[in-house]
């Protein structure tokens, strides 16, 4: 198994490095072909092509980069600095120089202090990414040490290196120095404003895992709230009433038997009624179906299950295209439209049904019809109690606009607008 390292992006960088490098020299040995006064010694192409063969194969060694782990970035930076300096000095020493067939420079043009220049952009490239900008000098300080030694101990008097009161390995020398320092500052201050950028965001990466914990910490809290509303309206409800009930049973189990009898039926009637109830409230706090169906699909199941073991003549209209609407406002539909159809299966006394959820200028609107005996909201607001003020509250949360008209032995229309 492969293990990524910390200087991933630095391995990458060598890789990359490397073999651009060994095709640059690949180039310069197919020009030279067609420019034999310059012809380079071989000796340099040979050299330098092994240190980017040594950069290649620790850029794809695994092994010695997670067992030196923080000493391999260091370790490539003196490979690719000191090596190829020397060796191209190296190549001016034994070069042959003067007139005659042959090779008669070390190096191309660019001259042996040029010539290492790109494996020096790489070195800075990579003390300046991974360390800080005092780094950076003391690289490009060891770099212009270590030519100025190669240069007064390699190049002969009498070489005629460049115009001036200073030879020309000097000058070069000086001319690197200034690119280096230059380059070095660029990719430094980059570096830095890079680094601030990336505090920045693992900042603002807190911020809003902190906010993302909040918000869900609210919808937990929001989700007990409906659980708690839920079981107090179910299960709640229904405990009271048999507790009520049961207490009447006792006090005249003995003194009139036939009423605690009664009472006792009524109990059974209240216990089966609140546990059917229960299963409802349990049902709906599961995944709902809108999200495996969608509204229209999910509405038309529901309603023919609830209506399947009835003796109501169902009429069903839902509407094929609808607009896109947020899951609060497809959850409040689907909900007042399930608490309507119970409501006329159980206690309407209807024959017949009609649901239509339609679209007109832009809205939905839900309209649940039945011809049973309606009720008295203002008699029966105990009886009808949360059945009702649930599917006003969903209504309200949602935006929309709930109306319900009824009336004794007219029927009822509940009508939903969105």
């Amino acid at each position: 198994m492969k293990i990524n390292t910390p200087q991933s992006d630095e391995v990458r960088l060598i890789r990359f490095a490397a073999v651009l490098w060994m095709v640059y020299l690949a180039v310069m040995v197919v020009i030279a072909q067609f420019d034999a006064p310059h012809r380079a010694d071989p000796l340099y192409y040979i050299l330098d092509g092994s240190v980017a063969l040594i950069c290649l194969g620790l850029g794809y060694w695994d092994w010695i980069q997670q067992k030196l782990n923080k000493a391999f970035i260091p370790l490539v930076v003196a490979i690719i600095t000191i090596l190829p300096v020397v060796n191209n000095w190296l190549t001016v020493w034994f070069a042959p120089h003067g007139p005659g067939p042959g090779p008669r420079m070390p190096l191309p043009p660019e001259g042996p202090i040029q010539g290492v220049l790109p494996f020096l952009l790489v070195a800075l490239l990579l003390v300046a990414w991974k360390y800080t900008w005092r780094h950076v000098l003391l690289l490009i300080l060891g770099v212009s040490v270590l030519n100025l030694a190669m240069v007064w101990t390699v190049i002969p008097p009498d070489a005629g290196t460049g115009p001036g009161p200073f030879p020309g390995g000097i000058n070069m020398t000086l001319i690197q120095t200034v690119v280096l320092l230059v380059s070095g500052f660029s990719i430094s201050f980059l570096m830095g404003r890079l680094r601030k950028q990336q505090r920045s965001l693992e900042e603002a990466n807190k911020r809003l895992t902190h906010y993302a914990s909040t918000l869900e910490k609210l919808a937990t809290s929001r989700e007990r709230n409906r659980l708690a509303r839920e079981l107090h309206d179910t299960l709640a409800h229904t405990l009271s009433g048999l507790s009520v009930q049961l207490e009447a049973v006792d006090a005249y189990w003995v003194v009139d038997p036939k009423t605690a009898r009664s009472l006792l039926d009524q109990s059974l009637s209240v216990a089966h009624t609140g546990l059917e109830e229960t299963r409802r409230a349990l049902k709906a706090l599961r995944a709902s179906p809108l999200d495996d169906l969608g509204l229209g699909l999910a509405l038309t199941a529901m309603i023919r299950e609830t209506t399947a073991n009835s003796s109501l003549i169902l009429d069903l209209s839902i509407v094929n295209e609808m607009p896109v609407l947020s899951p609060d406002v497809e959850q409040c539909i689907y909900r007042v439209a399930q608490e309507a159809v119970i409501n006329v299966v159980k206690h309407a006394g209807a024959k017949n049904l009609a649901v239509k959820l339609e679209s007109k200028d832009g809205k939905l609107m839900l309209t649940v019809q039945d011809d049973g005996v309606g009720f008295d909201a203002e008699k029966n607001s105990e009886s009808t109690g949360y059945g009702l003020l649930g599917m006003q509250e969903r209504a309200q949360l949602a935006g929309a606009d709930l109306v319900i008209k009824n009336g004794p032995e007219s029927g009822t229309i509940v009508t939903l607008t969105v």
